[in-house]
């Protein structure tokens, strides 16, 4: 006689402890203490060394606020903008200042976007500003010595998430701009598929539903669009970390567009984001390929 028969939360998923295992990223990390540290410190360091305007407001609220690192150069540099992880409820821009060391060396000018956190506000209200800040971008980085035609989107974690969402934007119609204004997008470790995480540990601070996960998991909505998409994460993150990469990256390609993915070795979570402070690794090689 057959056994009972399960229910599935997600794919193959029968609880949240095996939802959160998978999407837990420290989980794999040996010293978490370390990986913040690293950040925190390196980040110092970054706006101790490097030429920076902080805390440029881009929206009407006290979170929309810019860190911008021109480049040493001068006029018409390229740009990468980096929308942070934490999962849409934690972190701040401060955290990331690290990720201009590599971009700066090879010429560009980075800024480091800050938003509003879950559960004060939705995920949904986190991408409009992530849109509002790029648009910024586009209008007035030249005043900072910026190219808006060499404009590249990063974003790690959640971050991800919000740069291929970002990639969606009926620019035209809601900005006056056009329909694909950004040069490329250099996307680490995402989330595209946000359906599993109504199911973990983080529900409670982000407060899933059935519309905002429809409105909210790019690799369901991927258009037409002529910015080329690099999907990276780390070799020793979980199969869950993968899966969603390279389900993005099918999407992309699947709507005619460009797309590449690759596993960085010997890398977490965390110290995937390291390659952003060198300017001869992956990352940095790949931000200056779609820069171009």
């Amino acid at each position: 006689m057959a056994g009972p028969r399960l229910f599935k939360l997600y794919r193959d998923f029968e609880s949240q402890s095996q939802i959160d295992a998978q999407y837990d990223p420290l989980r794999p990390v040996a010293d978490p203490a370390a990986a913040r540290q690293h950040f925190a410190e390196r980040s110092a360091q970054a706006r101790r060394g490097l030429r920076c305007v902080l805390d440029v407001p881009f929206g009407p609220t006290l979170a929309e606020t810019l860190d911008i690192y021109p480049a040493a150069g001068g006029a018409a540099a390229p740009v990468f903008v980096y929308l942070h992880g934490g999962y849409w409820r934690a972190n701040t821009s401060k955290e990331f200042s690290c990720v201009a060391f590599g971009p700066q060396a090879l010429g560009f000018c980075t800024v480091v976007v800050n938003y509003a956190l879950c559960p004060q506000v939705s995920i949904d209200e986190i991408v409009r500003q992530c849109r509002a800040s790029l648009a910024w971008v586009l209008r007035h980085i030249e005043a900072y010595g910026g190219d808006p035609a060499r404009v590249v989107v990063g974003g790690h974690s959640a971050g991800g998430q919000l740069g291929a969402m970002c990639l969606q934007t009926p620019w035209e119609r809601d900005y006056g701009l056009p329909d694909d204004p950004l040069r490329g997008a250099l996307l680490i470790s995402g989330l595209y598929d946000i359906t599993p995480l109504r199911y973990s540990y983080l529900q409670p601070l982000i407060q899933l539903d059935d519309g905002l996960v429809a409105r909210n998991s790019p690799a369901f909505a991927a258009r037409r669009c002529a910015t080329p998409m690099h999907l990276v994460w780390g070799g020793r993150e979980q199969s869950e970390f993968v899966r969603q990469s390279l389900l993005m990256h099918s999407a992309w390609q699947a709507a005619g567009n460009v797309a590449e993915q690759a596993a960085l070795p010997d890398c977490d979570h965390f110290s995937v984001l390291h390659g952003l402070e060198d300017p001869q690794s992956d990352l940095c090689q790949r931000l200056l390929r779609l820069s171009a």
